[in-house]
């Protein structure tokens, strides 16, 4: 096999192959390329054979990326979005911009920040919009892989803990972060709960009875993985998927549950609910902005994440991380 001559590459048929690993699927990469589907396939074939390696199979109604491809595609992807933010620098004009984007996250997130967002939209750029869809899950990579939405906002530990290690072994994360604030989960109930008063010691915890917040419907979270290192579980009576629906329920019964301390003002019934310190250590909570590399050095990417940086900023009274 010969070794693969970067002096006669087209560069051409990169961007055909970042379009192509992006959208998984020749037709979306032909429109958004603005060529034929024959085209692509024929730029596609001519890369493979200047690089030794099939690069993507056909999968279902897509293609599906060879090891290779899923190795090259960040380097690529992160020098096309560098080489077109230097020859067009500063093209996204807040003012002028009539961008929609698309952001995940929870709802008591959503109440946290989308009211600076507007705010900022509406002073700084009125022609843009911006729509927000639940959050469903604590792995959101897959929907920023996809192009789903363009920024996902939440607490995402084991993710943050899979990008550090990626970039520890000296690999190129497709990933990117910010911290935008810091909180610490709480144990919550409605103000004259027999546990609002007196020590709230792991035994009396415990056996109570429980409310879990999911967003993925899975009934055990991470404090049971808590209450599992120390030999003890909870009863868990009920799962819901939004904190606006806990605060309800707590708030009329005499079930616990677990919350951000920062979320219970924004359940709509602090005036009804107390929280008391957890009877054992969990980790602290730390809501991060997260997005696709591929997106990093759009002028238009850059302005979305400061906009909620500073809409983070507003809400908590701090400076973005």
């Amino acid at each position: 096999m010969a070794t693969p001559n970067f002096r006669t590459l087209d560069l051409n048929l990169l961007r055909v192959f970042d379009q192509v690993m992006a959208e998984r699927n020749l037709t979306r990469a032909a429109r958004n390329l603005a060529m034929t589907q024959p085209a692509v396939s024929n730029a596609l074939n001519r890369l493979r054979d200047a690089l030794g390696d099939k690069l993507v199979a056909r999968s279902g109604y897509g293609v599906e990326p060879t090891p290779r491809a899923l190795a090259l595609w960040p380097v690529v992807s992160d020098a096309l979005r560098l080489l077109e933010a230097s020859i067009t620098p500063g093209q996204f004009i807040a003012a002028e911009a009539t961008n929609t984007f698309l952001l995940a996250m929870a709802d008591a997130t959503a109440a946290e920040l989308v009211p600076g967002l507007v705010e900022i939209i509406e002073k700084d750029a009125p022609g843009v919009s911006i729509r927000v869809v639940p959050l469903t899950t604590r792995d959101p990579r897959r929907l920023l892989d996809e192009g789903q939405v363009d920024l996902a906002v939440g607490f995402f530990p084991a993710v943050l803990a899979a990008l550090s290690a990626q970039a520890q072994a000296g690999g190129l994360a497709p990933f990117d972060h910010q911290r935008l604030y810091d909180g610490e989960y709480v144990c919550v109930m409605r103000n004259d709960h027999p546990l609002a008063r007196g020590p709230l010691t792991l035994g009396r915890y415990c056996a109570a009875h429980h409310l879990l917040v999911s967003f993925s419907g899975r009934p055990f979270g991470f404090i049971d993985e808590a209450l599992a290192s120390l030999g003890r579980e909870r009863r868990i009576v009920a799962t819901v998927n939004q904190f606006f629906t806990a605060g309800r329920v707590v708030a009329g019964s005499d079930l616990l549950t677990v919350l951000p301390k920062h979320f219970i003002n924004v359940t709509g019934r602090a005036h009804e609910l107390t929280h008391r310190p957890l009877p054992f250590e969990v980790p602290p909570v730390h809501v991060d902005a997260l997005w696709h590399r591929r997106q990093a050095q759009r002028s238009d990417h850059a302005w979305l994440r400061l906009a909620v940086a500073a809409a983070a900023a507003r809400a908590f009274g701090e400076r973005p991380a």
